[in-house]
């Protein structure tokens, strides 16, 4: 598995692949944020770990114009930036999670492996239930041949749903998986609900054939009307 560490700090960046090879991962790092890019751009990755505050193209800029381009590969955004504000930032524009520097390493190799596994049974192109197409790489999506607009979030939700199509998912599964809110702090059913009711809108109220179901109780479930 290979590794990207765009990191700054000399000694961040040695720490973190001193200690990720001898976990036996491929690690490069770059140290500017131009560079990061550069080798995004020109390599393979199975992962990158993306400092914010980096000299010259920050952190933040870099993550969104890779989601931009359709870069599909996880991004773990380290940083000392603790701030809500900061962390919401950062998932919005395509992080994959969010670790806050100091950090234990242990949790660090945690998040790597959870992003890891999600990564190898996603590795898919395009995603389908009847006539709903979602490419996966220019990031569009067509319902009955016609193109389907979405925000990111809502691209994210649809996409989750049709990786899960016929399988009822809750809204704390939502929320953990899309919104990566894993505390539980701060419940998101009604924001979920609110994104729910965009997406019926855009894929539903224009065909005869209802594509997301609500589960009283439970949850949602995106699967073709019996």
């Amino acid at each position: 598995m290979r590794i990207l560490v765009v990191e700054d700090e000399a000694k961040v960046a040695r720490a973190l692949q001193e200690g990720l090879e001898r976990e036996e991962y491929q690690v490069v790092v770059a140290r500017t944020g131009e560079e990061g890019f550069y080798l995004v751009s020109a390599e393979e990755f199975d992962l990158v770990i993306l400092d914010l505050m980096l000299p010259g193209r920050d952190g933040l800029e870099v993550l969104s114009t890779l989601r931009k381009r359709g870069l599909v590969t996880r991004i773990l955004i380290l940083t000392a930036r603790d701030a809500i504000e900061d962390r919401v930032q950062g998932l919005d524009r395509g992080a994959d999670d969010y670790l806050v520097k100091p950090f234990a390493f242990p949790e660090l190799l945690a998040r790597i492996r959870a992003l890891l596994r999600r990564g190898r049974t996603e590795q898919v192109a395009r995603l389908k239930l009847a006539d709903l197409e979602m490419d996966l790489v220019t990031r569009k999506a067509r319902r009955g041949g016609k193109d389907v607009e979405f925000t990111l979030r809502e691209f994210e939700l649809l996409e989750y749903l049709l990786r899960h199509k016929d399988e009822v998912v809750s809204r704390e599964m939502l929320a953990r998986e899309v919104w990566n809110e894993t505390s539980g702090a701060t419940p998101l059913h009604n924001v979920i609900d609110v994104h729910i009711a965009r997406l019926r809108r855009k894929i539903d109220d224009r065909s005869n054939h209802k594509l997301i179901h609500t589960i009283r109780g439970v949850g949602y479930v995106l699967r073709e009307e019996q």
